[in-house]
């Protein structure tokens, strides 16, 4: 008797506790502001000391990822993560300079992929070398140099890079184009700011417009929509260079003393105003 008393009282406590568990994850994500700031505590792993002197890029130079030892520099798969700190911006600035590149800027609010697709196989693909895509709703704060430059580009989300890969949004519907298995994915990526070769684009839009054509022949509409796709081609096709969360900053996450000099900042989405 006094040992099934013991089981029950062990499993309320056992339940409670997962329960108060899951309470404050759902306060992190969707509740309270002020527990966002502690995710800045969960570590973002260190960049390997055999791949730092393994890195190279075209465009900035020599990198030094060690500069910046508190945050991630590079990717699993040998590619660097710019951070402020880890380049020249002057020798940046030389390198792009001595290559004579043209590079194209385009804006959308909706339907980008294949907006932007036609318009790369047309006068924008024949007249830049590289090519970017922005959200129209953020601005410049900072300078966003040549530093950003590779055959293919990708912005880490700033509401998700300290997050643990289970926690990422990527889209689970297993009907979905965009659909991703658990533990899949290497970063949660931001559909407001990537690019790369027009040649690279071409593929990552056609493969993201096919996506959603599939899915809207189904019904279906990914979690993140174009960001869902994105992160989907991303995880097949890994980018050459990944954007630090500097380059694309939410205010609403307030200073960190990791983020030195946000580059574009997010306005201030007016859902409720849109919606009625």
């Amino acid at each position: 008797m006094a040992l099934k008393e013991g089981l029950r009282a062990w499993k309320r406590i056992f339940w409670r506790q997962i329960l108060l568990a899951l309470g404050l994850l759902g306060l992190f994500l969707y509740g309270l502001p002020k527990f966002r700031h502690l995710e800045a505590l969960i570590p973002m792993g260190v960049c390997p000391s055999a791949t730092m002197a393994l890195l190279r890029d075209n465009f900035t130079g020599a990198l030094r990822p060690w500069a910046r030892p508190e945050v991630l520099t590079c990717t699993p798969w040998g590619t660097p993560i710019i951070w402020d700190g880890t380049f020249d911006p002057d020798v940046a600035k030389q390198e792009a300079t001595q290559q004579n590149l043209t590079i194209g800027l385009t804006v959308f609010a909706v339907g980008r992929m294949r907006t932007l697709h036609a318009a790369l196989g047309g006068q924008l693909g024949r007249e830049a070398h590289f090519v970017f895509c922005m959200d129209v709703d953020q601005h410049f704060s900072g300078t966003f140099g040549p530093e950003a430059l590779a055959e293919s580009v990708a912005q880490l989300h700033s509401w998700h890079y300290h997050w643990p890969r289970w926690l990422l949004p990527f889209e689970r519907d297993a009907h979905s184009a965009a659909v991703m298995a658990q533990g899949e994915g290497d970063f949660y990526y931001h559909a407001a700011v990537f690019g790369g070769s027009v040649a690279a684009l071409r593929d990552l839009t056609a493969h993201c417009a096919r996506g959603l054509a599939w899915d809207r022949a189904r019904g279906l509409e990914a979690r993140w929509h174009d960001e869902s796709h994105l992160n989907k081609f991303f995880w097949l096709h890994k980018p050459a260079k990944v954007l630090s969360p500097e380059f694309c900053w939410s205010p609403d996450l307030g200073p960190r003393a990791e983020i030195r000099r946000p580059r574009l900042l997010w306005a201030p989405k007016e859902y409720r105003l849109l919606r009625d």
